[in-house]
C-alpha cells in the first residue's frame, strides 16, 4: 500500500521510525521533507524550521510562510499519490492524541480524494472534534499491522 504520514512536525523524529516499520511490511511510504530552505536558499533541518516558524507567528510575508505554503501544497501531492493516510496524533501542547489545524486540512483532503484515514490513537478532545469523528478515521491504537487495503 501507498501511504503518507501526516501529523504535526514535531512528530518528526516519530515519523522517521514510522516510516521505517512500514517499509518493513512492504508499504511504500511519504512523509514531509527532512530539511528545507532558509532565507539565503541553505538547507536546514525540519525542526530548526520548526523552531524559526513557532518565533515568527506574527505577520506573513517571511520566508517562514512561503516555505509553508510551499509545505502545504507538496505534500497535498502526497496525499494524492497515497492509498491512505496515516495521522500520527501523539501528545502535544498537553493535548493526548494532538491533531493540529494543517493535519486537519489533510485529513479533509484525504477525505475529499476518497483515501483511507488511518488515526494512530483516539480521536482528541478538541474544538473540532466532530469534524475528526465525521471524517470516520479508521483508530489503530498504535497497531501498524492494522493498516491494510480497505
Amino acid at each position: 500500500m501507498k501511504i503518507t504520514i501526516c501529523g504535526s512536525i514535531a512528530f518528526y523524529d516519530e515519523m522517521q521510525k514510522t516510516k521505517e516499520l512500514l517499509e518493513q511490511i512492504g508499504h511504500q511510504v511519504k512523509l514531509p521533507p527532512a530539511e528545507v530552505p532558509d532565507e539565503n536558499g541553505n538547507l536546514i533541518s525540519v525542526s530548526e524550521y520548526y523552531k524559526i516558524r513557532k518565533e515568527q507567528v506574527h505577520g506573513n510575508d517571511s520566508w517562514v510562510w512561503k516555505n509553508k505554503k510551499i509545505a502545504i501544497k507538496n505534500h497535498f501531492k502526497k496525499i494524492d499519490w497515497a492509498d491512505a493516510i496515516l495521522v500520527l496524533n501523539h501528545k502535544k501542547n498537553n493535548i493526548t492524541g494532538y491533531v493540529g489545524a494543517n493535519t486537519l486540512m489533510e485529513m479533509g483532503l484525504a477525505l475529499y480524494l476518497d483515501k483511507t484515514i488511518y488515526l494512530l490513537n483516539d480521536v482528541p478532545e478538541l474544538s473540532y472534534k466532530e469534524e475528526l469523528l465525521g471524517i470516520k478515521p479508521i483508530i489503530i491504537g498504535n497497531d501498524l499491522n492494522k493498516i491494510f487495503i480497505t
